[in-house]
């Protein structure tokens, strides 16, 4: 079995984020889950792309950065997903995504 990739990593000028989205929960949140995940849950249903665009959007909030800079790379059926967010430190994404 191969190991699961760091939740948050540097790739060139860009970050990786890989994260386990959880739709039609209760609320929009994200919440880290030890020892190195990071969990979506959006109200939005996995339908006809709604739940990306909602965890586009949910992530953009709380990194204050434009949409246009997040995007789905893998996964946009899945529940785990690989974001890239352009033109980003991998430091300060993880900063953002752990204060409130």
């Amino acid at each position: 079995m191969r190991p699961a990739p760091p939740a948050v990593a540097q790739d060139g000028p860009d970050v990786l984020l890989t994260v386990q989205v959880q739709p039609r929960a209760s609320r929009n949140e994200i919440v880290f889950q030890p020892p190195d995940r990071i969990a979506v849950r959006l109200t939005a249903p996995p339908v006809q792309g709604a739940a990306n665009a909602a965890c586009c959007a949910l992530l953009a909030t709380r990194l204050d950065l434009p949409k246009s800079r997040i995007a789905v790379l893998r996964g946009e059926t899945a529940r785990r997903k690989l974001i890239r967010i352009r033109d980003a430190e991998a430091a300060h994404i993880l900063f953002r995504l752990q204060t409130r």
